[in-house]
């Protein structure tokens, strides 16, 4: 009989890298179903696969080595995708904030930690300074909500950096206390070698980068370079004492100027980092947490108790003493607590760091207990963090209303990009991009065309061509010259997103997914990737007769649509097609976003016959369903998932679509939901994005069984029971 457990541990060096690859190409499509962090993601995938959990993989020498890369990596990243020009804007507000959010949690978790928890001087130093820094794990949902300018957004990264730096020069001071003694000898050239160390890399490192980028523009020797700086600085850091993290986090701030957010260099090494060695680190992280002490009794529990509340109180009682000394409203309060309040990358290099310490008896200065309460911690906090930013958000969205400072001026450029791909509807979506258009612009479309990188790739790109052709035809009979661009990709959604760039597009118009031969889904092959990846304007669109029959438009409009930034945008795109078509529109919602878009309307088209009719509640919808004809248009203005109108209800869109509005001409719009995101934290942000999260999933299948349960039996099993 096979022996299958024969075969593990895989000590296999090659077998080994093909499962780390397998778990980093999986693990952020299962944590996207479960709405889970990545980082944590990465971590928990480790420990199912490592000796405590599955024992699939051994921990080789390769863990060590891409671990210690992924380590010096984190920080790196940390420190190079600071803002700090925001942060000299508002150095003293960022500074006090900096110093409140580390010494008051500093002191309290090195209290908690030796008076309720037992621990050792050197132990508790340690827990404090995990504590006491933070990672921005919540910043990506900042930038989805445009707020990066914001007060307290930009006090709050500011003090990120403060924390984490004074963090990492107590974490020095430990180290070399635990490898070097403690006299005043020691402590005196303590202080004269981390000088020098700061001082020369400040005055070489910088003269040396100008130099060579200069001088070399090669991609690979660029790269090669900033690796070589990074190592060099953490190397030069052990050497005096120093721990290595540091020097990894003072060479990403000495670099930071020299390499633009937005440059191919950048691009290069967020890409490595984050596709390869930071994953490697935090799987290397898990296999060495033993999930069995959970389940063994004794005092884990608490551990992560104390860990989790006075972790989090001591960040939510630096956050809102800044906020009073400031004089900032309560929800910039909130925003930096929420910032301010999630551990991940620090702590996490953090505590592997304390693991190679030893106390005066040869023991481990961190245990697996404190490893474990770390961990947990961490996915708690990130939680936490997750769910107070986000609601800070649109709590500061509601509250500055946003939207009057957005307002579509009539000479904002515009370049409407419309994919086309069937003859038989082309000709429709032009139809439409012309009646949106501004009429002051003798262009403004560009006509696209994407086809798939394979066998028939010479015959589909002259059809597409064709077809092309044909469209620029058409719309030259309105004295409109489109410009056009047949184009090969892997992946359509992303020849679009590629296409949208280059062309400088600012709204996308597309038809809609209707041939179920292609695909069975209500978003069909790519338009989700395309609408979940791309947070401009996207226009969809089913036409079942030409445009110019329509006699009524009529349009839903869910709750607090105002103080999305592209708000003015669609309003003034369906402004301008019920005054070509000379047709009424009929919009539904909310009294006060009914009045805003009346305000608009009458300010900038007069002309246009508008009536404005109160939906209180998203769930209606459906019934509307019976007041459109077939020569009206519905259209619904939804929202992505996480902006400040997206509501559970429109989830089921798809389902209700289907169901009420089959065969009706419909029209789907994702208004502009974008921010300038300068300062990003890639290794923060989620690699992967799932529509549907498992739990929305358990929970339509829990319904569909008590559904089940609740009817005759008789009338359960459909046809094929009855017939059996």
């Amino acid at each position: 009989m096979l022996n299958i457990a024969s075969y593990f541990p895989i000590t296999n060096p090659t077998l080994i890298f093909f499962v780390v690859l397998l778990i980093i190409l999986l693990a952020p499509i299962i944590m996207g179903k479960l709405r889970i962090p990545h980082i944590i993601g990465m971590v928990l995938a480790g420990v199912l696969v490592g000796q405590y959990g599955l024992d699939i993989l051994s921990r080789d020498a390769s863990f060590e080595l891409f671990g210690r890369v992924g380590l010096y990596y984190i920080m790196f990243l940390a420190s190079l995708e600071m803002d700090l020009d925001g942060l000299q804007r508002n150095k003293y507000r960022a500074l006090v904030f900096g110093l409140l959010t580390f010494a008051i949690p500093f002191v309290m978790n090195y209290f908690t930690s030796i008076s309720l928890l037992g621990y050792t001087t050197g132990a508790a130093l340690l827990l404090a300074c995990i504590m006491s820094s933070h990672t921005l794990i919540s910043y990506p949902i900042v930038s989805r909500y445009g707020l990066q300018r914001k007060p307290s957004v930009v006090i709050s990264v500011g003090a990120t950096m403060v924390s984490l730096l004074l963090a990492l020069i107590v974490l020095a001071i430990i180290v070399a206390s635990h490898q070097g003694g403690g006299g005043v000898a020691f402590w005196s050239l303590f202080v004269l070698k981390m000088a020098l160390y700061c001082a020369g890399l400040l005055y070489a490192v910088p003269r040396l980068t100008r130099c060579f980028l200069r001088r070399y523009s090669d991609a690979v020797m660029q790269f090669i370079f900033v690796m070589a700086m990074l190592f060099l600085m953490a190397a030069l850091a052990e050497l005096i004492g120093l721990e290595g993290i540091f020097g990894a986090f003072f060479a990403g701030l000495i670099l930071n100027r020299y390499i633009p957010q937005l440059s191919p260099l950048m691009n290069r090494i967020e890409f490595i980092g984050n596709a390869l060695f930071i994953p490697y680190f935090l799987i290397g992280v898990g296999m060495l947490i033993n999930v069995r002490l959970l389940f063994a009794g004794g005092n884990i529990i608490w551990v992560v108790a104390c860990f989790v509340i006075i972790g989090t109180l001591s960040k939510a009682i630096a956050a809102y003493l800044s906020s009073f000394v400031f004089r900032l409203p309560l929800s910039s309060a909130h925003m930096m607590f929420g910032l301010s309040s999630a551990h991940a990358a620090g702590a996490i290099a953090i505590v592997m760091v304390g693991m190679g310490l030893k106390t005066a008896d040869g023991k481990p200065l961190v245990d697996e207990q404190m490893l474990n309460g770390v961990v947990i911690m961490i996915l708690f906090t990130c939680i936490i963090s997750s769910i107070v930013t986000d609601r800070s958000a649109q709590r500061i969205i509601v509250r500055d209303k946003e939207v009057a400072h957005n307002e579509e001026a009539p000479t904002t450029v515009e370049n409407i990009l419309v994919p086309v791909k069937y003859p038989e509807y082309a000709n429709r979506l032009i139809d439409l991009a012309l009646m949106m258009r501004s009429a002051k612009r003798p262009q403004g479309i560009v006509a696209l065309n994407v086809v798939y990188d394979d066998q028939n790739i010479r015959k589909n790109q002259e059809a597409g061509q064709r077809l092309l052709d044909q469209v620029s035809h058409y719309a030259a009979g309105s004295d409109v010259h489109l410009q056009t661009q047949v184009r090969i990709a892997a992946n359509i959604a992303n020849g679009i997103k590629h296409a949208f760039k280059e062309f400088q597009a600012t709204e996308v118009l597309i038809g809609m997914h209707t041939h179920a031969s292609v695909s069975p889904k209500f978003w069909g092959e790519f338009h989700q990737s395309l609408f979940n990846g791309l947070s401009r304007q996207i226009i969809m669109a089913r036409l079942n007769h030409p445009i110019a029959t329509l006699r009524r438009i009529q349009v839903a409009v869910p709750s607090r649509a105002q103080y999305e930034p592209g708000f003015y945008r669609w309003v003034e795109r369906l402004s301008r097609l019920s005054e070509n078509l000379e047709c009424r529109i009929v919009f539904y919602g909310r009294k006060d976003t009914l009045q805003m878009i009346n305000e608009y309307v009458k300010n900038r088209h007069a002309s246009v016959r508008a009536t404005y009719i109160e939906m209180e509640h998203w769930n209606e919808m459906p019934k509307l369903a019976a007041t459109i004809a077939d020569d009206h248009l519905f259209v619904v203005v939804t929202a992505r998932k996480g902006t400040v109108s997206f509501k559970a209800a429109q989830e089921r869109l798809p389902e209700e679509l289907t169901k009420y509005f089959k065969g009706k001409n419909l029209m789907i719009i994702f208004p502009d939901q974008y921010g300038d995101d300068k300062m990003r934290m890639t290794f923060a942000q989620p690699q992967h994005t799932e529509e549907t999260s498992a739990y929305a999933a358990l929970r339509d299948w829990m319904k569909n069984k008590s559904i089940s349960l609740s009817m005759p039996k008789g009338k359960r099993g459909g046809k094929g029971e009855q017939n059996a």
